[in-house]
C-alpha cells in the first residue's frame, strides 16, 4: 500500500506542476499532506514536517546566504571579466552562447556546489539570453546537465557517499570513473551545439555594435560593449520581436520589464512576464544586463573580492567549516567590506531579498515532501519492491542493473536516501553474484546528470529562479536530455569495462 502511495504521490506532484495546475510549493506541501492521511497516519504529519524541515535547515541556511555573498559579488563586478570573457567567446551566434553555457556551468562546477554554480552560470548568460531572444530553458537545461555530471567530484558529494556507504575508497571510485564521466561531459557539449543550432535556426544572429551584418554564424566582437543591436534586414531575426515557432523554443522565455543591477538575479528592481509565444518585446533601449557603470561596482576592491571568493571556495572543499557557517561569515564580510554604510549594507540585502525568499522558501516546502516520504516508510517500500523485482537471472549484472535504478532512485529521492538507504542492499544483491562494491559503487553515480533537476534538490531551484523559468517547463524539457546523458555514461562504463 505504502509502495503505491509513494508512486502515486510523486506521479501526482509532476503531473500537476508540469501542467502549470499548481505551484512547485504549493504543490510540494498540499500533496504530500494529503497522501499522508491518505496513509493514515495524518496524526503524524507536524512530526514529519518538523524532521524534514530539521534536516533541510542548513541547505536553506546556506542558500540564503550564497545568494546573499554571489548577489553582492556580481552587484560589486566580480564576474563582470567573465561575461567580458564568455561574450568574446559566444559573440552573437546562439550556437555559441549555448555551448558556452555548458563549457562555463562545467568550470564552475569544480566548486563542487550546484547552488553557487548556478548563480554565477545565470548572472553571466543571463543578460546574452534576454537580447538575442534564446530560449531560457535551453539555458537552465544544459546548466543542470552539465553540473549533474560535474557533481559526481569526490567532493560533490555522491561519491563521498558511496564510498562512506559501502566502506571503500572514495579515489578507488572516481578515478576509474573518469573516462566515462569524460564522455558524459563532452555528451553534454555536443547536445549544447545541437540545441543551439536549432535556436540560431528559430531567432537568428544579430550584430554588434558599429560592426556590418554578420554571415551565420561570423559575427564581430564587441568585448567591452554588453549591449547588442539587431542584423540588418533579411540578414537576422532581431531579438526585440522574437516570435517562438516550437514548445521548447517558448518555454521559460520572459520579458524584462527594465535592467537589474546585478543582471540574472531576479531580485533587481526589473520585473518580468510571461511569454506567451508571441513577440517577445524588450524595453526600447534593449537589456542592459550587467551595466558596465552601475553604483555597486567597487573596481578598487576587485582583489580582495577574488581572494575572499577563492579563501570561500577553498574552505569549503577543505571543509574547514560546516557551509552554512562559511557563507554566512562570508556574506558579513563582504557587505561590510563593500559597503561600509549601513543604508547601503540594506539595499544590498533588499535587493537580493525576493530571491532569498523564494529559494528558502521552497526548501522549506520541500522539507514536507522528503519529511512525509520518510517519515511514513514510503521511500523504503519503494526502494525494497525496485529491489525485490529485479529478476533472479540479473544478479551477475548487478552493476548494470545498479546504473539503471540509478536514474529514477536519485531523481526520486535524496542522495542520502539512495546511497545510505538503497546502495548496500543493491551492494549485497551483487556480492553474492560476484560482482564488487567498487562496480556497484561506480554504477551508481551515472544518475547524477538527472538528480541535478530533481525537485528534491534545492539548487535547482536557485537555477530556475534565477532564470525566471517555471520548474514545470524546466523539468519537461531538461529530463529528457538529461537521462540521456545519465545513459551515455553507463555505456560508456561498460564499454571501457569500467561498470
Amino acid at each position: 500500500m505504502l509502495t503505491f502511495l509513494g508512486f502515486a504521490m510523486i506521479a501526482t506532484f509532476l503531473v500537476l506542476i508540469m501542467m502549470k495546475k499548481m505551484s512547485p510549493i504549493a504543490a510540494l506541501v498540499l500533496i504530500p499532506a494529503l497522501f499522508c492521511v491518505f496513509a493514515g497516519k495524518g496524526a503524524h504529519l507536524g512530526d514529519y514536517v518538523i524532521d524534514g524541515v530539521g534536516k533541510l535547515a542548513p541547505t536553506a541556511a546556506m542558500l540564503m546566504f550564497a545568494i546573499v555573498y554571489f548577489g553582492v559579488m556580481i552587484d560589486v563586478g566580480l564576474f563582470d571579466p567573465i561575461v567580458r570573457g564568455i561574450l568574446r567567446f559566444c559573440k552573437a551566434d546562439p550556437v555559441r552562447v549555448v555551448v558556452g553555457t555548458a563549457v562555463l556551468a562545467a568550470i564552475v562546477s569544480l566548486d563542487g556546489d550546484g547552488s553557487t554554480t548556478f548563480m554565477i552560470t545565470v548572472s553571466a548568460m543571463y543578460p546574452l539570453y534576454k537580447r538575442l531572444g534564446l530560449s531560457l530553458v535551453v539555458m537552465t537545461g544544459v546548466a543542470a546537465t552539465a553540473n549533474g555530471v560535474m557533481n559526481t567530484l569526490p567532493w560533490g558529494g555522491p561519491t563521498a557517499r558511496a564510498a562512506t556507504a559501502l566502506k571503500v575508497d572514495a579515489a578507488d571510485i572516481f578515478v576509474p570513473m573518469i573516462p566515462a564521466l569524460a564522455v558524459g561531459l563532452l555528451f553534454v557539449f555536443v547536445l549544447a551545439y545541437v540545441l543551439g543550432v536549432k535556436e540560431r535556426r528559430r531567432v537568428g544572429t544579430l550584430a554588434l555594435p558599429g560592426q556590418a551584418a554578420p554571415e551565420a554564424a561570423e559575427v564581430a566582437e564587441a568585448a567591452e560593449e554588453q549591449e547588442l543591436v539587431p542584423a540588418a534586414p533579411g540578414t537576422a531575426t532581431a531579438a526585440a520581436a522574437v516570435t517562438s515557432t516550437s514548445a521548447e523554443g517558448s518555454a521559460g522565455s520572459t520579458a524584462s520589464a527594465g535592467s537589474t543591477a546585478s543582471g540574472a538575479s531576479a531580485a533587481g528592481p526589473g520585473s518580468a512576464a510571461p511569454h506567451g509565444g508571441g513577440s517577445d518585446a524588450l524595453p526600447e533601449g534593449g537589456f542592459q544586463g550587467l551595466a558596465p557603470h552601475r553604483p555597486t561596482l567597487r573596481p578598487r576592491l576587485y582583489w580582495f573580492n577574488a581572494g575572499l571568493t577563492v579563501a570561500l571556495l577553498t574552505a569549503m572543499i577543505m571543509e574547514l567549516l560546516p557551509i552554512p557557517v562559511l557563507f554566512l561569515l562570508g556574506a558579513a564580510l563582504a557587505l561590510t567590506v563593500n559597503f561600509p554604510h549601513m543604508p547601503d549594507q540594506k539595499a544590498r540585502i533588499a535587493a537580493h531579498a525576493d530571491n532569498v525568499l523564494n529559494v528558502a522558501g521552497m526548501v522549506f516546502a520541500a522539507a514536507v515532501f522528503t519529511g512525509v516520504l520518510t517519515g511514513t516508510g514510503m521511500v523504503k517500500h519503494m526502494a525494497d519492491w525496485l529491489v525485490g523485482a529485479i529478476p533472479e537471472g540479473m544478479g551477475p549484472h548487478m552493476a548494470l542493473v545498479t546504473g539503471l535504478l540509478s536514474l529514477p532512485l536519485t531523481y526520486f529521492m535524496s542522495n542520502d536516501g539512495f546511497y545510505f538507504g538503497v546502495l548496500p542492499v543493491l551492494a549485497e544483491a551483487g556480492a553474492a553474484h560476484g560482482v564488487s562494491s567498487l562496480e556497484i559503487a561506480r554504477a551508481s553515480l551515472v544518475g547524477q546528470a538527472l538528480h541535478m533537476s530533481s525537485p528534491l534538490v534545492p539548487a535547482v531551484y536557485v537555477l530556475v529562479g534565477m532564470a525566471k523559468v517555471e520548474f514545470g517547463d524546466h523539468t519537461r524539457f531538461t529530463v529528457k536530455w538529461a537521462a540521456l546523458t545519465s545513459l551515455v555514461v553507463l555505456l560508456a562504463g561498460m564499454l571501457f569495462g569500467i561498470i
